[in-house]
């Protein structure tokens, strides 16, 4: 992934209700769910979610398909997959992390 598609895909969860969005999507798994589950869930407005869904559908966290007259959105796993092997690539000089290492990524 090139670094201008790292920063779009981190610009696009930079945003509170954006990161909700994505996390509950994340949650959805890959059948994801349609615009107003989402809405409801959030409690974001129709209007402003279609913004936010937008945004990350530009960066590539998010897919949407057609199914009857609903709209599904899904994360896309590849792209956070992808985020996030670039994030870490350089961890602990490329040796897993552990927390023998002193690199326990769940410290506190």
């Amino acid at each position: 992934m090139e670094t201008k598609h790292i920063v779009a895909a981190l610009a696009a969860l930079a945003q509170e209700s954006r990161l909700a969005i994505f996390r509950l999507l994340v949650q959805a798994g890959p059948d994801g769910m349609p615009a107003g589950r989402i809405s409801e869930s959030t409690g974001i407005a129709p209007s402003s979610l279609s913004f936010h869904l937008k945004e990350m559908s530009h960066a590539d966290m998010v897919t949407s398909r057609q199914e009857g007259r609903y709209v599904i959105y899904s994360a896309n796993f590849d792209t956070m997959n992808t985020l996030l092997a670039y994030l870490t690539e350089n961890c602990c000089n490329g040796v897993p992390c552990t927390p023998e290492m002193g690199c326990d990524l769940n410290q506190t």
